[in-house]
């Protein structure tokens, strides 16, 4: 990775553009997996994957937009495809912000993402995607869901997908007393085995790939539970009143066939890509819901939550400037260091070609004392002709006025050779080319 602040680019795809369908084949296998083929990209220097149920978003840095775009589509991810959004620097940024903060999410406000957050920054700086940009772009991404939460009410009485499918299926048929069962142990079948207890079913069966999980979620359910694994789930459906599907498999946990005995049967499909074979709605007696259909249970929260909601949108943009400011001064005092280099090589040339002349007209090394003074003399120098350029890169970056960086280099790097030795910065026009 080079020194300087390159340029972020994203695309996502979500519940908000996207079929299921869409969403699903934008998925990548793994974020190991995306991150790997992003990485191999040559233009890229940082690399960051977010993947939930209903949201795959990629972003990469690379020195201007146009690489970012292309190395994005090599890696599987294009900007063009069906149900996705470009974004650019600004837009990625603001965006990062806005999920973290639950503004993005299918229930406003949940406080799941702030969770998958890190496990998406830890999993991408294991794989050597995070550098500066990203790290202080995450970073300041899960302060502010973290701010969001903490100052404003806007996660009050929120709903997780978890307790939103509970919700939903408590719509369409009576939870008294009902047997639940609840196929998946991650974070949304723990809310939604908890809700189950909630709403008073007579039993919730939690099953999992891995019993011990299950067995784990089972202990926090306030009510009659069993545990079991994904195989022996498919035998439990004709004695289950109420399904819930939430598990990370690639396959179909499942099938039509299950069902055929099951009777009358809710099932929240809240896996993706899908837990429940779509076939299994041809039974007469299954009700089959997804993503989509929590839009109805979701509205109201979202609602409920509008003032909320106003106030983390001007609490983002405020830590959204800040981060540009950041970003700007940071490439103003990478350039800034680099003329002060430039000017050191100057420095040190012409004190040690003064201290030459000087001993060859005296026929005597000079003292200790006399090379400290033209040290000292030269240094003062270099400051005194420096503070005034230092102060005007710094304003110039603070209004993105690049063009006069690029004079300043020419001005004072003896090195400087056509073109700018530096990433064009990523509010340039030059940004928006051509991509190809």
């Amino acid at each position: 990775m080079n020194g300087n602040t390159g340029v972020v680019s994203g695309v996502r795809v979500s519940h908000e553009t996207a079929s299921l369908d869409e969403l699903a084949a934008a998925s990548a296998a793994s974020t190991e997996a995306a991150l790997d083929a992003l990485l191999e990209q040559p233009p890229v220097e940082e690399a960051f994957v977010l993947q939930t149920c209903h949201r795959v978003e990629a972003y990469v840095v690379t020195a201007d937009q146009a690489s970012g775009r292309r190395a994005l589509r090599a890696a599987g991810f294009d900007p063009a495809g069906a149900g996705a959004v470009s974004m650019g620097h600004e837009e990625s940024l603001r965006h990062m912000l806005r999920v973290a903060a639950g503004l993005e999410s299918l229930v406003v406000g949940e406080d799941q993402i702030l969770g998958q957050l890190r496990d998406a920054y830890d999993a991408a700086k294991d794989a050597g995607g995070i550098d500066r940009v990203f790290r202080e772009a995450v970073t300041k991404a899960m302060h502010v869901g973290e701010r969001a939460r903490t100052e404003t009410a806007i996660n009050e009485g929120a709903t997780s997908l978890g307790t939103a499918a509970v919700r939903l299926a408590e719509r369409k048929t009576r939870l008294e007393d009902a047997r639940a069962l609840v196929v998946g142990a991650g974070e949304m079948g723990a809310l939604a085995a908890k809700a189950f207890a909630s709403a008073d079913v007579a039993e919730v069966v939690v099953a999992n790939r891995t019993p011990e999980r299950a067995d784990r979620v089972a202990e926090g359910v306030d009510a009659r539970t069993e545990t079991t694994d994904l195989a022996d789930a498919r035998g439990r459906l004709d004695a289950a009143d109420v399904v819930v599907a939430a598990t990370s498999s690639p396959e179909h946990v499942l099938p039509a066939s299950a069902f055929a005995d099951a009777g009358e049967t809710v099932v929240v499909d809240l896996a993706q890509p899908r837990d429940v074979a779509p076939a299994a709605g041809t039974h007469d007696a299954v009700s089959i819901h997804d993503l989509d259909d929590l839009e109805a249970v979701t509205a109201a929260t979202r609602e409920r939550r509008e003032d909320a909601a106003r106030e983390v949108e001007a609490m983002i943009e405020e830590e959204f400037e800040r981060l540009l400011a950041q970003y700007k001064r940071k490439r103003a005092d990478e350039v800034i260091a680099r003329m002060y280099e430039s000017a050191d090589r100057l420095k040190s040339r012409e004190v040690q070609t003064a201290v030459q002349r000087l001993e060859a007209e005296r026929g005597e090394d000079l003292s200790e004392d006399d090379r400290e003074v033209l040290e000292s003399m030269a240094d003062a120098l270099v400051s005194q002709l420096l503070a005034a350029p230092t102060r005007s890169l710094r304003d110039a970056a603070a209004e993105d006025d690049w063009s006069t960086i690029a004079t300043a280099l020419e001005l004072f790097d003896p090195d400087f050779e056509d073109g700018m030795p530096f990433d064009v910065p990523p509010s340039e026009p030059a940004s928006a080319e051509s991509e190809d």
